[in-house]
């Protein structure tokens, strides 16, 4: 592919709308457009690309969109909050359930049941998702069975991609407590994807040896009453149908494309994501594409998932994966990719800028620690 990065590809930046003095707004959602949506409450606030022919094309339509809503906002004195963590919150009244017509109350009602099992505030993290399908001289004529692969991979993988893009060390202790107040650096580079983010009360075991029996392990959960539908289900990869997102869709249409969630909002960005994060993103699953199928053993889910959590301490001195560094862990599928993309500079550069992050001192979130103690975010 000499270095070229083809498919489609979107966006999904959730952020939450605050009013001059940093505070949650209090005012209706104000937005018209589906790509400026709600999320979770009513001021949270879900941007939404069209689908784009490139990842340079999406990110420039998530910088219109944002521009587009910051100007709005500004005319209500309002602004976009910057960050994956909640700003300072006195209670739960300040967290109105997002609300929506008559045609569309299934939304409001599963909300409500969120509200419920989880905390509102909980459901105040926010982030971004990236959404991207492959052309089809890539697959082998097996569409599904191309995603399961790429899904079972970057599940298994997901730790690496928090580990190089966690930017959320720091938040307001009024988030554990209504009574307390004022920001603290945390044990996380990321709350969101550590032990402390909105997880199931329960370790999902799916099966993937194909999209219909994955559906169908998905249904069970649902059927006991553990899900109250597949949107329930917190993974940091999902796969989606063409249309509308439903199980059945996904079950009887195939997939269309995956879905990766795990990425902060980045302060340090001014759309929230790194354009190199995003493209790296898509040469690891180009990379995933070209390795050997396996069987995605209950073990296995339940390591991915540990792994993932523990990717988000700050002391990445004591993380294991498979038993040795972590660091070493992500050298060694640096130096898998190296191999493979070893005649395309262009991904070899994107590797390099990612392996240097290994450097604790080259984080994200040690950078963002960093300018909050220089009180440069004194803001955060």
């Amino acid at each position: 592919m000499d270095g070229q990065i083809t498919g489609k590809f979107g966006l999904e930046r959730e952020t939450l709308r605050v009013n001059h003095q940093g505070r949650l707004a209090q005012t209706k959602h104000p937005f018209t457009s589906n790509h400026l949506s709600r999320d979770f409450c009513e001021n949270q606030l879900e941007i939404i690309t069209p689908v784009c022919d490139s990842i340079d094309a999406a990110v420039k339509s998530l910088a219109a969109l944002s521009k587009t809503a910051e100007n709005l906002l500004a005319q209500k004195h309002e602004s976009l909050w910057l960050y994956s963590n909640p700003p300072f919150i006195t209670s739960a009244d300040e967290i109105p359930i997002a609300e929506f017509n008559e045609e569309n109350v299934q939304n409001r009602i599963y909300r409500e049941h969120l509200a419920q099992v989880y905390g509102k505030k909980m459901m105040l993290y926010s982030g971004i998702h990236f959404n991207l399908s492959f052309p089809d001289f890539l697959k082998n004529g097996d569409n599904d069975s191309f995603y399961m692969k790429l899904l079972k991979y970057s599940t298994k993988y997901s730790w690496l991609l928090v580990l190089l893009t966690a930017a959320s060390p720091i938040y307001d202790r009024s988030f554990d407590d209504d009574t307390q107040r004022g920001m603290m650096v945390s044990k996380y580079t990321s709350l969101r994807n550590s032990e402390r983010g909105y997880w199931n009360h329960f370790t999902p075991i799916l099966d993937y040896s194909s999209v219909r029996s994955y559906c169908a392990s998905i249904q069970t959960y649902i059927d006991k009453g553990a899900l109250i539908s597949s949107s329930e289900l917190y993974v940091p990869v999902r796969i989606k149908p063409p249309g509308k997102n439903t199980l059945q869709a996904l079950s009887e249409e195939g997939i269309d494309h995956i879905e990766l969630r795990m990425f902060d909002l980045n302060p340090l960005d001014s759309n929230g994501i790194c354009q190199n994060d995003l493209q790296f993103s898509y040469m690891l699953l180009l990379y995933f594409a070209s390795l050997d199928d396996f069987d995605f053993t209950a073990q296995m889910q339940a390591e991915a998932l540990d792994n993932h959590k523990k990717a988000a301490y700050q002391d990445w001195q004591t993380i294991k994966i498979d038993n040795e560094s972590i660091c070493d862990a992500a050298n060694a599928l640096f130096d898998g990719m190296s191999a493979y993309f070893a005649d395309q500079s262009a991904f070899l550069n994107q590797i390099n800028y990612q392996r240097k992050k290994l450097d604790y001192q080259n984080s994200y979130s040690e950078q963002i620690i960093h300018l909050y103690k220089s009180r440069i975010y004194n803001c955060i």
